[in-house]
């Protein structure tokens, strides 16, 4: 099914801002920023470095990673012009961020112009990753650094025990909102494969039971559920109530697994003169 995140910029302008918001809450969350600061600690970051945020949305981590010494400039792209339009708006004040529209497996950009790459939640979005990847490696300066943070969706669970009707909308999210859910345990290969050295490969979990970003998961699979044809609406608004209703009584479960990885891109080899 269709990732609505490679589409964005083809959406009616309420589900973009509706994906807007989502992305804000979600980076709000005080457990999804811990495990920020868990992934952005592995990566060596040199003085007045230049960081790409490739897939930054709507800035949440470009603005985190404008904030970390020794980060001289950060530039964040992305292919919506509605996501960086509310990236600059909330990254306005931050004199060291500039947001590029701008396709990560065509990156607009020198070869060896920034200290380190950073996909955040991006990769698992994009069709042939291999092509964002290889222009990551030609973005970096020889010795810089990648780092990648992304969900091993296929985990995505609200299940209380076998057939939970609760994980259907789960599973009909995560088939519409990601385009390889089984991307991060791929991601050691990949960034191999495009001439990286893997320097460490972590895992992080995220659970919740007051709702939150979880519950919005339920919520909007049960309107894809409802928008294919696949139930009728009677059946998804008792599907959300009982999301509701497992909230309110503390009942509620919702996990994903993530995953975060560091790699270096070798540097340049001297040449020995042997005339």
């Amino acid at each position: 099914m269709l990732d609505v995140w490679a589409s964005v910029a083809n959406l009616d302008a309420a589900t973009q801002d509706r994906l807007a918001a989502v992305l804000e809450t979600r980076g709000a969350d005080p457990q999804q920023q811990a495990m920020r600061r868990a992934f952005l600690a592995d990566v060596a970051v040199p003085a007045e470095a230049s960081v790409l945020d490739v897939g930054c949305g709507t800035g949440v981590l470009t603005r985190t990673l404008a904030g970390l010494p020794g980060v001289g400039r950060v530039v964040g792209v992305d292919p919506a012009p509605s996501l960086l339009a509310k990236a600059r708006q909330l990254g306005e004040h931050l004199p060291n961020v500039a947001f590029q529209e701008a396709d990560g497996r065509a990156l607009p950009f020198a070869d060896g112009e920034f200290d380190v790459v950073v996909f955040d939640s991006t990769l698992s979005h994009v069709p042939d990753p291999e092509e964002a990847l290889a222009e990551a490696f030609r973005v970096t300066r020889p010795g810089g650094a990648l780092a990648v943070f992304d969900g091993d969706y296929a985990t995505t669970t609200v299940a209380l025990g076998d057939h939970d009707p609760l994980q259907a909308a789960v599973d009909m999210m995560m088939a519409n909102s990601v385009n390889d859910r089984w991307l991060v345990r791929r991601l050691p290969g990949l960034v191999q494969g495009a001439g990286f050295a893997v320097v460490a490969f972590r895992s992080h979990g995220f659970v919740e039971m007051a709702g939150g970003y979880m519950l919005t998961v339920v919520e909007r699979g049960v309107d894809l559920l409802v928008a294919a044809g696949r139930i009728g609406s009677d059946l998804g608004a008792a599907l959300k109530s009982e999301a509701s209703r497992r909230v309110a009584s503390g009942s509620f479960f919702g996990h994903i697994a993530y995953g975060s990885l560091t790699a270096r891109k070798p540097p340049l080899q001297a040449t020995s003169d042997t005339r």
